[in-house]
């Protein structure tokens, strides 16, 4: 097994903090972290939100700023 260079260095990190052997570490992290697979559903993909219609637009462009606040706030305007 090759780790990558990160995880190498958390192991090491690890082992130097917990004071235990680079194989103590890398075997109680692979227990715990595959005991959390097992108890979590699976990843699914990515949520997708649902579109929807809103119909047609209530003013000429919404780049006209005030005609869409007049409309918002109940005026018409002409």
């Amino acid at each position: 097994m090759t780790l990558h260079a990160d995880v190498a260095a958390l192991l090491r990190d690890a082992a130097r903090l917990r004071r235990m052997s680079l194989e103590q570490v890398a075997n109680e992290a692979l227990r715990e972290g595959l005991r959390r697979l097992a108890t979590q559903p699976a990843r699914r993909g990515p949520y997708r939100t649902p579109a929807v219609s809103l119909g047609r637009c209530l003013v000429g462009s919404v780049d006209e700023v005030a005609a869409v606040l007049a409309r918002a706030g109940g005026q018409r305007r002409p």
